[in-house]
C-alpha cells in the first residue's frame, strides 16, 4: 500500500510539473502516447497473434482505458478495463482473445500508433472489436494530438479531412473525421478476410440530472455515430452502453459507485467484469449472420450460474452463504460438521426450500471473489431469504498466506494491494463493505436478507474483565471461565452494517455462547471436533437451533418459516 501511495504522490506531482505544457501523465508516471511509453507498453501488451492455437481464430480487442487501464494495464490503480476478463466469455480451444488496447488513446492515435502491428497479425476468420471514441475530445493540434477533425465542431461521420502539423510527431499530418478511421478500421480488417464489430462505448458513472434513476447515453453523439457506421458499412454494432447503463440502473447508485474506481470513467473490477460479460451477452443476442460462428465460440459463463434448481412452486427459497461453520464434511457421525446441515431441523420443508450455499475456508471476500456469491444472487427472487454469516476467515493475510483477509472495520474502505510473489494487484474492500455488498444485492432483488454473527469459538478465559479484547455477559464472575466473545469487532461490526442497511440482525453467536457458558468448557468440548473452530455435529445442531431462538427473538418476518 505503501508503495502505491507513493505511486500515486509521484503521479500527481509529475503530472502538476507538466500541467502547462499539456502533457498528460498515467498512473504509471508515464507520459501519454510518445515513443517511450508506447515502448512500455508494448513490453505489457500480447505480441500480436502470438495467442493463436494451430489454425484457430483470434479475437483482437482494440480500445482505450476502458478495455485496457493505463499503460501496463496491471490494475495497480485499482482500476480495470473490461479487455482483462474477456476471455472468460470464449472457449479458448475454439478462439482465442488479445487485448491490444491501450489507455489514452483515440481512433486518431490507436489507428496512427498502434494498428499497423495488429492488423499484420489478423487473419481471415479472426474478429477485431472496435471499441473507441472516450479520448476522441480536445483540440485537434493540442499536444494530445487525439482528436479526430470535427468540420462543423460537431462528431462528424462522414469522411472528410485535414492537414496540420502534430505538436507530437512534430511533422504534417492528415487528421480524419471519427467516421473516417472507423472507416478505415473495417476496410483494412475485412481486406484480410476478418469479421469486424462495432461496440457503443462503456457507460460512465453519470445520471440524468432530470431523471437520477437513469444513467446518460451518448445519443448526441458516439452511439448514433456508431450505428450510423454500422448501417453504411454493413458492420455488426453491439451497444455495449446500453446493456452495462441499463444493469447499473438496475443496481442503484452505491452499487453503481463501485463499478468504477477513483473517477467516474474508468471500471474497478466489478465494473470490467460487468461490461465484458455484456460484451458477450450482445454477441450472443445478435442475429447478424456475420457473428454466428463467433456466438459458437462463447461459452456457458455467458448464461448467468444458478443454484436454485430445487425451487417449488409457491415456496420461497432459504439460501445460506457462509463458511465451514455452515458447511463442512457433514457426513460422518463423529466428523465436522457445519449448522446448515441440519437446516431442515429448524426450516419447515413444507413452507420453504433450505439451500445449504456455504463453503469452508471462505471469507466474505473469497466468497464474492470466486463467484459464489454471484450464482446465489442469480438464483434469488422476491420473497425469498439469505443468510449471511462470515467472520472466521476474514481474519489473516490479505496479500500473503490463504489471501482471504479484509479490512477490519465496517466502514466503506478499499485499498490497493499486490498479491505475494504474484504481482498480481486486487482491491480488497473492508469486512462490513463485503457485507453490505450481500445485502444490497438480495434486498435488490427483493429477497430479505438475514446477517448472523460468527459462531463462537471453543476458547476460554476468566470472568470479570475485558481480557484479550473480548466483552464477556455483564453478570460475569471473577474466576470463572467464559467462552471468548468477540463484540467488540465483528459482533460490533455486523450490527453496524445491520442498521445501515436495514437488514435484520440474529446474533448467534452470543445466543451459542450463553448456552455454552452454562455447560462451561468441560461439557462444552464435545460440541466441536479436530479443533476450537469447527463443531461436531451436536454442535452444528446448537448453532442451528441458536438461529432459529434468534429469528424468533427479534420476532423477525422470516420465523414462519420456521418449524
Amino acid at each position: 500500500m505503501k508503495k502505491f501511495l507513493t505511486l500515486l504522490v509521484f503521479s500527481f506531482s509529475l503530472f502538476t510539473s507538466y500541467a502547462q505544457r499539456d502533457i498528460w501523465i498515467d498512473i504509471n508516471g508515464i507520459r501519454d502516447l510518445t515513443a517511450d511509453s508506447i515502448d512500455i507498453a508494448n513490453q505489457a501488451r500480447p505480441v500480436p497473434g502470438s495467442n493463436r492455437i494451430g489454425n484457430n481464430p483470434v479475437l483482437f480487442l482494440v480500445g482505450n482505458s476502458t478495455m485496457r487501464t493505463g499503460t501496463l494495464g496491471n490494475g495497480n490503480n485499482g482500476q480495470w478495463g473490461w479487455g482483462f476478463y474477456a476471455h472468460e466469455y470464449y472457449d479458448a480451444e475454439k478462439i482465442t482473445v488479445e487485448n491490444h488496447a491501450l489507455g489514452g488513446t483515440s481512433p486518431r492515435t490507436f489507428y496512427t500508433m498502434l494498428w499497423q502491428p495488429v492488423l499484420e497479425a489478423v487473419k481471415k476468420g479472426d474478429y477485431v472489436f472496435l471499441e473507441l471514441g472516450h479520448n476522441d475530445n480536445g483540440p485537434i493540434d493540442s499536444i494530445r494530438a487525439r482528436s479526430s477533425y470535427r468540420p462543423d465542431g460537431h462528431l462528424e461521420v462522414r469522411e472528410d479531412s485535414i492537414s496540420i502539423y502534430n505538436k507530437v510527431t512534430h511533422a504534417q499530418e492528415t487528421v480524419y473525421t471519427f467516421g473516417g478511421y472507423m472507416r478505415r478500421f473495417i476496410r483494412d480488417v475485412r481486406a484480410k478476410g476478418a469479421t469486424p464489430v462495432l461496440f457503443t462505448l462503456t457507460p460512465r458513472n453519470d445520471y440524468e440530472p432530470d431523471n437520477p434513476q437513469r444513467i446518460q447515453r451518448k445519443l448526441a453523439d458516439f452511439t448514433p455515430a456508431i450505428f450510423a457506421i454500422g448501417r453504411e458499412t454493413n458492420t455488426p454494432v453491439i451497444d455495449l452502453e446500453d446493456i452495462s447503463a441499463t444493469k447499473l440502473e438496475q443496481y442503484g447508485p452505491w452499487k453503481t459507485n463501485y463499478h468504477f474506481y477513483l473517477d467516474k470513467i474508468h471500471s474497478s473490477a466489478y465494473g470490467a467484469r460487468m461490461n465484458a460479460a455484456s460484451a458477450a451477452e450482445g454477441i450472443l443476442a445478435s442475429d447478424d449472420p456475420q457473428l454466428a460462428f463467433l456466438k459458437t465460440c462463447l461459452n456457458d459463463k455467458v448464461t448467468p450460474q444458478r443454484c436454485d434448481q430445487r425451487r417449488q412452486t409457491g415456496k420461497p427459497m432459504v439460501f445460506l452463504c457462509g463458511d465451514s461453520t455452515g458447511k463442512n464434511e457433514d457426513n460422518r457421525p463423529d466428523g465436522m460438521w457445519g449448522w446448515g446441515s441440519q437446516g431442515y431441523t429448524i426450516f419447515d420443508s413444507t413452507k420453504c426450500v433450505f439451500q445449504n450455499q456455504a463453503m469452508a475456508g471462505r471469507s466474505t471476500r473469497t466468497y464474492i471473489d470466486e463467484g459464489r456469491w454471484e450464482v446465489v444472487y442469480n438464483s434469488l427472487q422476491k420473497g425469498d431469504v439469505v443468510l449471511i454469516q462470515f467472520g472466521h476467515n476474514d481474519i489473516g493475510g490479505i496479500k500473503d498466506g490463504k489471501k482471504r483477509g479484509v479490512l477490519a472495520t465496517a466502514k466503506d474502505s478499499s485499498a490497493v494491494y499486490c498479491m505475494e510473489n504474484s504481482g498480481v494487484y486486487k482491491v480488497i474492500y473492508s469486512y462490513g463493505w463485503y457485507l453490505k455488498k450481500m445485502i444490497r444485492d438480495a434486498q435488490e432483488k427483493g429477497a430479505v436478507p438475514v446477517l448472523l454473527s460468527l459462531t463462537p469459538r471453543n476458547e476460554w478465559h476468566e470472568g470479570n474483565g475485558h481480557s484479550r479484547g473480548f466483552i464477556y455477559p455483564v453478570n460475569e464472575k471473577r474466576g470463572k471461565l467464559y467462552i471468548e466473545r468477540r463484540n467488540e469487532t465483528f459482533g460490533s461490526w455486523c450490527r453496524s452494517v445491520a442498521r445501515e442497511t436495514g437488514c435484520e440482525f440474529v446474533d448467534v453467536h452470543n445466543i451459542t455462547a450463553n448456552a455454552l457458558d452454562k455447560l462451561g468448557p468441560a461439557k462444552s468440548a464435545s460440541y466441536f471436533k479436530n479443533d476450537h473452530t469447527h463443531t461436531s455435529l451436536k454442535g452444528a445442531q446448537l448453532n442451528a437451533k441458536s438461529v432459529a431462538q434468534g429469528l424468533r427473538d427479534i420476532q423477525s418476518p422470516v420465523a414462519w418459516l420456521l418449524k
